[in-house]
């Protein structure tokens, strides 16, 4: 993670808890990450030194003008300061800021299968207690050579009962 990055998303995130939208730019900085990853030329015309800043700005205000006037005014300034290449670490770490600060954590989920909304909500209610949150926000991988059970990844957190593991405990328990 870059430091500039954290910074930016530090200020943005102290200024979103500030007014009490925390919900609203977070919601906005996940759309702009998905308009930005699916046309980088947007990108591309962001960072072209030919542009001016002033004409990049309009750009960013047409383009955003639902958004929260926060995230325009970060995105103003990331263009002013050369680091619109930054935006989308920005918008991650603020996601983490975001998601912390409402008890929620991250948590990637490796299954055979698809998991059922009653599976995430059993797996979101007894990992997170494991790492001090009061919820996870699940996205589910689906690996077949699991054979069985899941392998739960919260942030650096490990939690593999999966059957491949315990066949692998076993074989060198086995073979010593």
């Amino acid at each position: 993670m870059s430091q500039v990055a954290k910074r930016y998303a530090e200020a943005l995130f102290e200024l979103a808890k500030s007014q009490n939208a925390l919900a609203e730019i977070s919601t906005d900085l996940k759309e702009l990450t998905t308009a930005f990853e699916a046309s980088p030329e947007l990108i591309a015309i962001l960072q072209a030194p030919k542009v001016t800043s002033d004409m990049k700005k309009a750009m960013v205000s047409n383009i955003l003008t639902g958004a929260h006037p926060a995230v325009v005014n970060t995105l103003h300034l990331l263009i002013d300061k050369k680091r619109i290449d930054e935006v989308s670490l920005v918008a991650k770490e603020f996601q983490a800021l975001a998601t912390t600060a409402q008890g929620v954590a991250e948590a990637i989920v490796f299954s055979t299968r698809t998991l059922t909304e009653e599976e995430r909500a059993e797996i979101s209610a007894a990992f997170a207690k494991l790492v001090g949150m009061e919820r996870l926000e699940i996205t589910n991988v689906i690996e077949p050579s699991l054979l069985g059970g899941v392998r739960v990844q919260i942030g650096n957190y490990i939690f593999d009962s999966t059957v491949a593991s315990k066949l692998e405990s076993l074989k060198r328990t086995l073979v010593g």
